[in-house]
């Protein structure tokens, strides 16, 4: 009972010692396709542009100098919100050294 004896389809799945398995082989290749580009139009660009300057103009803050004038909550507002609380953009500078 100690040799068990395996049945042919079973033999030939097992390679002999030294091969390698005899495994379909999985050759196929996906194609990378490239990524496609998305262009905006100049009506998407034209606010990108603009908070890009403004962020500039205000003198590119980090997030914490960006808390410290405007709060917790000032990224909520939209500019023109945070110009009616006191700081606008071209001050921001200003009111950060006030802070400080």
């Amino acid at each position: 009972m100690g040799d068990e004896t395996l049945c042919s389809s079973d033999q030939d799945a097992l390679p002999e010692p030294g091969q390698k398995s005899k495994k379909p082989s999985k050759k196929t290749k996906r194609r990378v396709q490239p990524k496609q580009v998305k262009t905006k139009s100049q009506e998407a660009r034209a606010p990108i542009a603009e908070g890009i300057r403004l962020f500039a103009l205000a003198g590119r803050p980090t997030k914490a100098q960006f808390v410290k004038v405007y709060g917790p909550q000032g990224h909520k507002r939209i500019g023109a919100q945070r110009a009616e609380a006191g700081v606008d953009v071209e001050h921001f500078q200003e009111a950060l050294k006030a802070k400080f």
